[in-house]
């Protein structure tokens, strides 16, 4: 079996107090040698600047190989290319390319005139704009804005077939729905890398809204879980790591051989559950 490979997700600081976590997360991380990380990127670009600042620092002061999250809404071809053409020419050469969540206070999404109107278009953009490294989503659960589960692994396809290399995962909890999902697209002519994304339960709370927007299910023995616990922080982050730790070992035991995990910038739950599933920092030579 090949060996378990990880990467790490972060969202840009709001605060210089938050920006002091971040990088305190990432120092604590960087030993663990993920493959890549990445920095998320606002609803409707809402934090384009801060994710660029982020991604340019870590390129600048740290080993790590680094991808910025890039969306096409609320922005035409042209602002796009800009920003992408920025990234390149900052050293950045992975992108997840994403459609992206309309900005707070919208339902509906509409792509801009004289914009990329989906994933898909925004691949093919990126790949006249540079030679970038780029990965997109996958939804084992289907996008809730999907018409079916088939047109939602067509879409996949489209994005794929447009250059992206690998595909990773929304987060989900019922390790048969990325089975499942995974064999589907084997079946349908998907060759490439497809990463389960795995959220540790930081905020009961906060997953389930996140949960109801992406389409991802709560299962009953979750829910039964975390019951009583909201003053309970110590027993949570036991609980949280015991749950995302057998998620990433029952998911290694079939034949899964990379994780993303989404951090929430939380260096100790990660670096928890890693260890409980034997990714271990480096050891330094002066060590």
């Amino acid at each position: 079996m090949n060996p378990v490979t990880i990467s790490l997700e972060f969202f840009p600081p709001k605060t210089d107090e938050m920006t002091a976590k971040l990088w305190q997360c990432i120092e604590q991380l960087a030993p663990l040698s993920p493959d890549f990380v990445s920095v998320t990127y606002g609803a409707g670009g809402s934090t384009r600047e801060r994710t660029h600042t982020t991604v340019k620092r870590i390129v600048k002061e740290t080993a790590l190989s680094c991808a910025a999250h890039l969306t096409c809404i609320a922005a035409s071809k042209e602002e796009v290319d800009k920003v992408a053409h920025n990234y390149w020419d900052s050293g950045i050469r992975h992108i997840v390319a994403l459609r992206g969540d309309p900005p707070d206070g919208n339902i509906n999404y509409e792509p801009a005139t004289d914009g990329y109107r989906y994933a898909s278009d925004l691949v093919a953009g990126l790949r006249n704009v540079s030679p970038f490294e780029i990965s997109v989503a996958a939804y084992p659960e289907t996008h809730p804005e999907a018409k079916s589960a088939e047109s939602d692994l067509e879409n996949l396809k489209r994005k794929l077939d447009a250059g992206a290399v690998r595909a990773i995962t929304q987060f989900f909890f019922e390790n048969s729905h990325f089975l499942k999902f995974r064999d589907r697209a084997f079946s349908a002519g998907i060759n490439v890398p497809i990463i389960p994304g795995i959220m540790p339960v930081t905020n009961f709370s906060k997953i389930k809204s996140f949960a109801q927007i992406c389409g991802t299910n709560i299962p009953n023995w979750l829910s039964s879980s975390f019951e009583n616990m909201d003053d309970d922080q110590v027993g949570r982050k036991i609980l949280a790591t015991d749950i995302a730790a057998q998620q990433c070992e029952d998911l290694i035991a079939e034949g899964v051989n990379g994780l993303h995990f989404y951090t929430l910038n939380r260096a100790d739950l990660i670096s928890e559950i890693c260890s409980r599933i034997g990714i271990l920092p480096a050891v330094s030579e002066r060590e």
